[in-house]
């Protein structure tokens, strides 16, 4: 059982269960840090990998997939932009809502398109990239040769940069703390914060679109709370695109593990709250204080 867990398939079964998540994730943090608490990612994620489904099928292309399901995420966090920062209804029951709704429609339009309430036809997947020597390793080059690993791994590190270092991120990040003060020296609140949004959008559809080309095929409700354990990520990583794919790798290891101990014996209900577990272990005394943006999740009002 050791040597499983320290072999490189287990390493790249852990990193392809971190991706949807750490994207997911991202997409919290640009959300929050403009101010909007966005607990519609897993809905999102959802909407995403059920457009990502059917933009492959009815194409064939898989790339028009990964279009479609950025668009579903797009489409799916601008209802929730317009909500929560336009009409100005609480983010929470917002999110809620959205998730609610998603878990619907999808079912719905799976039943009219595919004759069926629980899964699509199958889809291919995105062509494999060849990367040399890593071409050895048979697990390690289907993982590293999906052109959706490697942009997730480019996108946290830009993550980092364009928010701690770039005026963009700079204008985000004040509208998530003062949007009084950023309003005064003319930074649009309501622009910014339907950049940080969208962004979330277009990131937590690609991970449903990541989870429909996993699967080969969309099945009811895949989404599985990985949007809830994103944002328990995004906490974690207090709110910094690093800390918050550290965080994914640690739920991605856990969920991994729990994979791996399904035939060693142990009582199915013990394995399958594995990764629920570690959140709330990890949230509960294990990574000190972590302080939200201060107007997260506060509607801003500009004073006439």
């Amino acid at each position: 059982m050791i040597s499983q867990i320290f072999s490189l398939a287990f390493l790249a079964q852990t990193i392809r269960i971190t991706v949807p998540y750490a994207l997911a994730s991202l997409g919290g943090v640009y959300s929050e840090r403009g101010g909007v608490t966005n607990i519609a990612l897993e809905g999102i994620i959802l909407n995403g990998a059920f457009s990502a489904t059917v933009g492959t099928y009815y194409t064939g292309n898989p790339l028009i997939g990964v279009l479609c399901g950025i668009a579903g995420g797009l489409l799916t966090a601008l209802i929730h932009a317009v909500v929560s920062i336009n009409i100005k209804a609480d983010q929470i029951i917002s999110g809620i809502a959205i998730n609610l709704f998603a878990v619907g429609i999808t079912k719905f339009v799976l039943e009219i398109l595919f004759h069926s309430s629980s899964n699509s036809d199958r889809i291919p997947g995105l062509p494999h990239i060849k990367l040399g020597f890593i071409e050895q390793s048979p697990d390690i080059a289907r993982l590293f040769g999906n052109p959706l690993v490697l942009f997730t791994i480019l996108i946290i590190v830009a993550s980092q940069f364009i928010i701690f270092k770039t005026r963009f991120g700079l204008r985000l990040r004040a509208v998530g703390e003062n949007p009084e003060a950023a309003d005064t020296v003319g930074i649009s609140v309501t622009l910014y914060r339907y950049y940080g949004v969208l962004i979330s959008g277009a990131l937590a559809g690609l991970a449903g679109t990541w989870l429909a080309f996993d699967q080969h095929s969309f099945t009811d409700g895949m989404s599985a709370g990985r949007g809830y354990i994103a944002l328990a990520a995004m906490i974690v990583g207090k709110w910094n695109p690093l800390g918050a794919a550290a965080a994914c790798l640690l739920f991605g290891f856990a969920e991994s593990l729990q994979i791996q101990l399904q035939g060693a014996g142990l009582p199915t209900q013990f394995i399958q709250m594995i990764p629920y577990v570690v959140t709330i272990i990890v949230l509960a005394g294990f990574i000190g204080k972590a302080v939200a943006p201060a107007a997260d999740g506060v509607p801003y009002e500009k004073e006439k």
